[in-house]
């Protein structure tokens, strides 16, 4: 694996003019907004991220595993999802299975084909291309997205 370049300066304005558009009821390809609680303050704070889904299962990648979102999820290990208008309660759990992160690195090329390159221009990754995404797997975050339990009524609740 190459040496991994600072971010880039871009990325942060990239990631609030999603996050705007997004607010404005805008979908932008497969960009989903993450908001997690905070791990300090536990305010609400929102990241553009990319689900794929491989073997069935609903997963999202961390390029940096220890981004802000990466360590608020772990946290947390709960977010709400959203893609233009429609927000969805999710769980989020980290991946440790080397083979299952590989699979879905493996896959990312694929199934996020215009955020791949990114990874390489950061230097996560040697390429963008599916061998290269698997052998980064043990340098970057995989965590699986489910469903959020339904929220328990209160039973002593007139």
């Amino acid at each position: 694996m190459p040496d991994v370049k600072p971010v880039p300066r871009w990325l942060r304005a990239a990631n609030r003019a999603a996050l705007a558009l997004s607010r404005l009821g805008l979908t932008m390809g497969p960009v989903h907004v993450l908001t997690v609680p905070g791990r300090r303050t536990g305010k609400p704070r929102s990241a553009p991220v990319s689900p794929l889904t491989v073997g069935g299962g609903r997963y999202v990648v961390s390029a940096l595993p220890d981004s802000d979102w990466a360590r608020n999820v772990r946290a947390a290990g709960h977010a709400q999802l959203s893609r233009g208008r429609r927000r969805e309660p999710v769980t989020l759990t980290e991946v440790t299975d080397s083979t299952l992160k590989e699979q879905v690195m493996r896959a990312y090329p694929r199934e996020v084909p215009k955020g791949a390159p990114m990874f390489a221009r950061a230097g996560i990754t040697t390429s963008p291309d599916p061998d290269a995404f698997a052998a980064a797997a043990g340098h970057v975050a995989v965590f699986q997205i489910r469903p959020a339990p339904p929220a328990r009524r209160n039973e002593d609740a007139p």
